[in-house]
């Protein structure tokens, strides 16, 4: 059976939305965790539509908070895949706010999360591979590239450092902590 491929467009997901007084935190600005909410829907349905399928969160990879979100901005996040494994997709989210009064518009927030395509019974399914048809598309895919060597680094260093040497433990000195161990 032919592969099938889909474009990055094909995948292409915008939603907009009014914050409301109910959507704040303490510090009367949105709620980070109403926005992750949000991210994670809209990483779903963007994910869910390019595989054809119910997808699951896997991982948040990076979720930067850039500027913050006022009440009565219109929030509007646009989610697109950009890396696409055997049944992962990397869905990128950046997510605007525009003073619906001035007609600013600010960058507030940009995502990426691993999206897992799964079948009825909850196995993983196989994805569509990516068809980038642009400079853009190209970027997006070698930074996803990049990010996957990352973590796979970090998880290996994770694996076979030694937090107990001598080294490490007398490294520490140089940081706002005491070291008040039972024993080593």
């Amino acid at each position: 059976m032919d592969k099938t491929f889909k474009t990055v467009a094909s995948s292409y997901i915008s939603i907009s939305e009014l914050m409301l007084p109910s959507h704040t935190n303490f510090s009367g600005k949105i709620h980070g965790g109403y926005i992750l909410s949000l991210l994670d829907q809209v990483a779903f349905a963007c994910g869910s539509k390019f595989s054809g399928n119910y997808c699951v969160t896997a991982s948040v990879d990076t979720v930067n908070f850039l500027k913050p979100i006022e009440v009565g901005e219109l929030v509007t996040m646009k989610a697109s895949v950009n890396y696409v494994g055997k049944s992962s997709m990397i869905v990128g989210i950046r997510v605007e706010a525009e003073n619906i009064q001035t007609g600013n518009v600010k960058h507030c927030n940009s995502s990426y999360f691993t999206m897992v395509a799964k079948d009825n019974e909850g196995k993983s399914m196989p994805v569509p591979g990516l068809i980038l048809s642009n400079l853009d598309d190209v970027r997006r895919f070698c930074n996803c590239l990049k990010q996957i060597a990352l973590k796979k680094e970090r998880d290996l260093h994770e694996e076979i450092f030694d937090y107990s040497s001598e080294e490490t433990l007398s490294a520490l000195t140089k940081y706002n902590v005491q070291l008040k161990l039972d024993s080593i």
